[in-house]
């Protein structure tokens, strides 16, 4: 087991995945650590579950900003005065820079409501509906310059029934979200999980370009 690895959180809105990473570390041998839980809005219910946890909170309103590179150059100060390993994406809205993701290179994660490469963006459900899809599911992924794009990790992969609606359909991935998600950070802790030259690397192994795959 390695050292405890200090994560930092960003978030913009409800926080379910941070509560499903903070309940993740609660079973006495997790080597991951919340160091801190950032949001570019103080109304985002994920920093009251941060709260509740004991964890540190810090708001950095990006209106405050003249722009995009300014807004990621005070949040990469901001980040590491918490030395952490690890940088989380849990529903943080906005589009990062260049600058911002290079920094964070090979320690940045994301979770995104599709099976990538379907869906980058938003209403990933409804266009999984609207395209007819079997399948549908969520995506753990390095972070790169490419919007959602980044080399996958873990897809976990639900069935679509006949009167799925979107909210029907994202209820269920949630769950599996708050599955894969933890686990991820758990592997990147545990220093099994990594970013290589021509992907990610899981117990030194290059994964498929879909990740590990979970089927339920």
């Amino acid at each position: 087991m390695s050292a405890t690895c200090d994560v930092v959180v960003l978030l913009s809105g409800t926080g379910s995945n941070l509560q499903a990473l903070i309940d993740s570390t609660r079973t006495g041998d997790s080597p991951v650590r919340v160091a801190a839980v950032i949001s570019n809005r103080a109304d985002a219910y994920g920093l009251q579950r941060a709260r509740d946890a004991g964890i540190d909170t810090r708001t950095l309103d990006h209106k405050a900003f003249e722009g995009r590179e300014a807004f990621d150059a005070a949040l990469i100060e901001l980040i590491d005065t918490f030395k952490p390993k690890l940088v989380v994406l849990a529903g943080f809205m906005r589009i990062l820079s260049a600058d911002f993701v290079r920094h964070y290179a090979g320690r940045l994660l994301n979770i995104h409501p599709s099976l990538l490469p379907k869906y980058k963006g938003l209403h990933t459900h409804q266009r999984a509906l609207e395209a007819a899809d079997a399948e549908h599911g969520c995506s753990v992924h390095f972070v790169t310059e490419e919007l959602d794009g980044g080399p996958l990790v873990v897809q976990a992969v639900i069935p679509v029934e006949l009167h799925d609606s979107p909210q029907s359909l994202a209820q269920r991935v949630h769950v599996q979200e708050h599955l894969i998600y933890p686990m991820a950070v758990r592997w990147f802790a545990e220093g099994r999980l990594s970013l290589g030259e021509q992907g990610a690397l899981l117990d030194g192994q290059l994964l498929a370009p879909s990740g590990h795959l979970i089927r339920t």
